[in-house]
């Protein structure tokens, strides 16, 4: 029974979320998480594509801009602030497959979870990938395509694979 509720709520996202970002619709694409135990602050806008999964372990603030294909893997449980632009295809993973030590098997392994934590005002640019365990401070900016494997530093610019330290704004 619970692998065809999982399973049902993922083709109900899957129809939801690929409806265009009107703000009617974004309203009832956000009630829809926050049935599934999700917070989500005013003005959230979704683009067609966004993918939440599970949603009680989201928390977004006001004025949250995800772009077109954007993915949120909650597991580890996921916060972002206020003001923040996160780009097209970027991925927030706060879970990740756990490698376990020989003879171990990788099919069937634990999960390593832990949590993600946006601050407010951030901008993160498309392409990019957020890994589990990662804090990104207030006001910094991801380059796109970035692979954020450590916090950022608030006020920083950051890019590359895995993500350094560019430059701080001024």
């Amino acid at each position: 029974m619970r692998g065809f509720l999982v399973v049902s709520y993922e083709m109900i996202q899957r129809v939801l979320f690929s409806l265009p970002r009107y703000r009617t619709l974004n309203a009832i694409k956000a009630l829809f998480l926050k049935a599934f135990g999700a917070r989500i602050g005013r003005r959230a806008v979704f683009y067609p594509g966004v993918w939440i999964s599970p949603p009680y372990n989201l928390e977004v603030g006001d004025d949250v801009d995800f772009a077109l294909d954007v993915i949120v893997i909650t597991s580890g449980t996921v916060k972002i602030g206020s003001r923040v632009l996160i780009g097209y295809r970027t991925q927030i993973n706060s879970s990740n497959h756990a490698i376990p030590p020989p003879p171990g098997r990788i099919f069937g392994s634990a999960a390593d979870k832990r949590p993600v934590v946006i601050e407010d005002d951030v901008w993160i640019g498309g392409n990019c990938m957020i890994m589990a365990g990662v804090r990104i401070g207030e006001g910094a900016v991801v380059a796109g395509g970035a692979v954020v494997t450590k916090d950022v530093e608030p006020y920083s610019i950051v890019g590359g694979c895995p993500a350094r330290l560019i430059r701080y704004r001024r």
